[in-house]
């Protein structure tokens, strides 16, 4: 495990906290965030108080990133299912402190539920148990788009050559955790406080109103074209105009959506400084 500890907050590469009550699972862990090329220096805490005692301790590096107004870790990689305070409960104190560190989660068989709460509270990942490095990596490559998109590009390793982040929603199927990829959405619709999204394998309900994938979404490209339908922008091949107002096709096999007057003019504006269909 690497010791290496530098009182600067504005060393390049990540200072991650991870969190596991078992002994294999946190060797695993953080053999597969050292291995990260982007990861400077890794924290274990063997539960989640132990996790925020060293947040809130006397390290001299994270007192320093605490002073100079950063968050005291980048991330914090934890388990969800754990003694006492679960992960689920940490990231709950965690999405009150201000700036808050990334939240990724590693997660067992049937805890579909917890993981789609996490979404809610900012989750940038789901990582299945046993994780290999190749889905770690991905989850670090997500964490550091999450600090750029906040504005904590100092906190950031510049990966510029990497490609971009596609977040992963969380569902729940028969028991288990089915991690979908937001680059295979084709469009969105609203049913109710949920949201069902249309993919290239299938349609998926889950519990997050359309009103918050838009906002979480609209820098991925996705535009809101109807209070009941969101999609994403690459995917519309034709705006076409009818008897009943406007409409949009979807992709290869032309679905085709209504699009609401009062959404009309933006999608034109965005569809012109996208330059065109």
């Amino acid at each position: 495990m690497r010791v290496t500890v530098s009182t600067s907050p504005n060393t390049p590469g990540l200072v991650v906290l991870a969190v596991d009550d078992e002994k294999d699972g946190m060797d695993l862990m953080v053999e597969r965030l050292e291995a990260n090329r982007y990861v400077r220096r890794v924290i274990p805490a063997f539960d989640a108080t132990e996790a925020l005692r060293q947040l809130g301790g006397d390290d001299p590096e994270l007192t320093a990133r605490r002073y100079a107004g950063k968050p005291i870790v980048d991330a914090v990689f934890s388990d969800l299912k754990m003694p006492g305070l679960t992960g689920m409960e940490m990231a709950k104190v965690l999405a009150g402190f201000k700036p808050s560190p990334v939240l990724v989660f590693i997660t067992g068989h049937g805890e579909g539920n917890d993981a789609v709460e996490a979404f809610d509270l900012g989750a940038v990942d789901f990582i299945p148990k046993p994780c290999d490095q190749g889905r770690m990596d991905r989850a670090v490559q997500r964490v550091i788009s999450k600090l750029r998109g906040d504005g904590l590009v100092g906190e950031a390793p510049q990966v510029a050559s990497e490609p971009a982040d596609d977040e992963v929603i969380p569902v729940e199927l028969a028991g288990n955790t089915k991690l979908i990829p937001r680059s295979s959405v084709r469009w969105v619709e609203a049913q109710g406080d949920y949201a069902r999204l249309f993919t290239t394998e299938g349609s998926h309900l889950v519990r997050i109103p359309l009103a918050q994938l838009e906002e979480r979404w609209e820098k991925a490209g996705f535009v809101r074209i109807h209070r009941s339908y969101l999609v994403p922008i690459n995917l519309i091949t034709e705006l076409q105009l009818g008897g009943n107002g406007y409409h949009v096709v979807i992709g290869d096999d032309e679905r085709k959506l209504p699009v609401s007057r009062r959404h009309t003019r933006e999608l034109k504006d965005r569809i012109v400084r996208r330059g065109g269909l």
